[in-house]
């Protein structure tokens, strides 16, 4: 893993199901939990590997079916981020220290924090390896375990962000480096990049670009700037409806699109950023750039590639509709580690974990599952500092909208349930 990390996933949560929870008024408050640099004990019937968005929610979940002394999350981290914040921080609309918590304030009350890594995974013996040597074993595995950011395969980063004119907004050391370079914009091009690999929050990296075109106007700056959106994929979004929304507004604030350009190195002491045209492998193209927003390649946590777990490019291998193990009935995935075929958002996370709490209470009964996930993931598609595009859709990427509005059109509501209510659902609500 590159030294500037993983985190975890991205987007909101499901508004109309998390609005219209009965009970959300009954939400109890953070308490103490139980905190190691290693296991507690060598045996937990329900272990949980990940203390991000799925980790937390399910050992919540599983706390209240086996007790608090029964379940332990295995997390290094001090600091819990909500990121889909940080999209909002580049763009100089939201503080840093607003998407932080400590770590212990997140974990369920009673729960067993083991504070470690997770080394090696051995689902034939029920078991896990910590680091330093130590084993703990379990009666369910939870993997939860996140997505991680690759900088190091492009050429010429991390170590670039020590130049100016360059940040990344899924990064905690390098989100506030986006909202410099935006300030300092003078006259240019400003590019923003999607890579050639499965990424969490797949709007995220347009979404600085939308606010980087409105702070432009506000500063006076924007007959200046050249914007330039260099994506590896061949569309703008994967759903159709959403995808016609955002080229009507690419078109309407002169933003440029280059389809199948992936960045592969970053001259940044130069300013120049060197992208590979996918249709024409080998041909590259060179860009000056007065302002770079690098969306990092993206993969599998190192400890899940070649895993028993784990399918052959290193994704938790797990039933799409149930989410639990194809191979382990004991071993289930939820979020952005699994090979699930949709988006890598919290939203999905969100959706996912009512699903995988029904899974796992039928099999714990040894009955078969019946709940099923229908892929459903969201992701607020922000367009300016006051509009939102609210996509929300299924594995067959067709539309499964919340609101009885057309959600395709820009919205301030949108923009202030993305700024404001989702933190709020999410610390107060999926993470409990």
């Amino acid at each position: 893993m590159s030294a500037i990390g993983a985190v975890s996933s991205c987007s909101c949560l499901r508004p109309g199901v998390w609005l219209l929870k009965p009970g959300m008024q009954k939400m109890s408050s953070f308490g103490l939990h139980t905190a190691a640099r290693c296991a507690a004990k060598d045996y937990y019937e329900v272990l949980v590997l990940g203390g991000g968005a799925g980790g937390i929610a399910m050992s919540a979940r599983m706390k209240r079916k086996v007790g608090a002394g029964n379940v332990a999350v295995v997390e290094p981290s001090k600091t819990h981020y909500y990121q889909p914040l940080w999209t909002l921080v580049g763009g100089g609309a939201k503080q840093l220290a607003a998407s932080a918590r400590p770590m212990g304030s997140v974990m369920p009350k009673g729960v067993e924090w083991i504070k470690s890594q997770v080394a090696a995974l051995d689902p034939d013996k029920n078991c896990v390896w910590l680091e330093n040597d130590i084993k703990v074993s379990y009666k369910y595995l939870i993997i939860a375990l996140g997505i991680s950011l690759h900088y190091e395969k492009i050429k010429g980063l991390p170590e670039g962000f020590n130049h100016p004119k360059i940040g990344s907004n899924y990064s905690v050391q390098t989100v506030e480096k986006t909202w410099k370079a935006l300030q300092d914009f003078k006259e240019g091009n400003a590019i923003f990049t999607f890579p050639n690999t499965p990424v969490k929050c797949a709007g995220a990296p347009q979404k600085i670009m939308y606010l980087s075109d409105a702070y432009l106007r506000k500063t006076g700056k924007r007959s200046k700037a050249n914007i330039m959106f260099n994506t590896s994929l061949g569309v703008i979004f994967a759903v159709k409806k959403y995808a016609n929304a955002l080229l009507e507004v690419i078109k309407e604030r002169n933003l440029a699109v280059n389809y199948k350009r992936n960045l592969i190195e970053v001259r940044a002491d130069k300013q120049e950023a060197v992208f590979e045209n996918l249709d024409k492998p080998g041909v590259t193209e060179v860009h000056q750039y007065e302002m770079l927003h690098v969306t990092p390649p993206m993969g599998p946590p190192a400890v899940l590639i070649n895993s028993p777990v784990s399918d052959e490019s290193g994704w938790v291998d797990v039933d799409k509709e149930t989410l639990q193990h194809r191979k382990y009935s004991n071993v289930f995935g939820i979020g952005d580690c699994t090979n699930l075929p949709t988006s890598k958002t919290a939203a999905a996370v969100a959706a996912q974990s009512g699903v995988l709490d029904k899974t796992i209470s039928l099999v714990m009964k040894n009955e078969l599952p019946v709940k099923k996930y229908d892929g459903y993931t969201s992701c607020p598609l922000v367009t300016g500092y006051n509009k939102v595009i609210l996509a929300e859709f299924d594995y067959n990427a067709q539309p499964l909208e919340t609101f009885p509005i057309d959600q395709s059109k820009e919205r301030a509501i949108m923009y202030h349930m993305k700024a404001d209510m989702m933190p709020l659902l999410y610390w107060n609500a999926l993470l409990k």
